[in-house]
């Protein structure tokens, strides 16, 4: 399995940080069309979907695994910090709002400093 999951944290993590970087760029390359598009927004939004599906999976599983479980917990801390960041960007950078957005925000950081308090050491959590 470890060649398994290196060669897929590499994939992973090269598109996810792609995405973050230059989202139009991969979503060109990957889809040969703009994000501009409702099917190319659609299509990487169902990607994004399932990647925010298997986070969910993941921490259901290693919920009782408190080795494994702290590996997942720096993960889920370096997803919430960005995505309250890009949540935050989009509101006040971008001028987009929803009914959403800033309770999401705030779901995220909390979250994240939920995340911190587990990784602490010494943390029985």
């Amino acid at each position: 399995m470890k060649p398994l999951l290196t060669i897929s944290a590499a994939i992973e993590a090269a598109t996810g940080l792609a995405l973050l970087v230059a989202p139009s760029f991969p979503a060109s390359l990957l889809l040969g069309s703009t994000l501009d598009t409702t099917t190319t927004g659609s299509t990487i939004a169902r990607i994004a979907g399932a990647g925010l599906l298997a986070l969910g999976i993941a921490c259901w599983l290693e919920r009782d695994n408190a080795v494994g479980a702290r590996s997942l917990v720096a993960a889920m801390l370096f997803y919430n910090a960005v995505a309250a960041a890009v949540f935050i960007h989009a509101g006040l950078g971008l001028g987009l709002s929803g009914l959403g957005l800033w309770p999401a925000v705030v779901l995220h950081l909390a979250l994240a400093i939920w995340c911190i308090a587990c990784l602490r050491p010494g943390s029985r959590q």
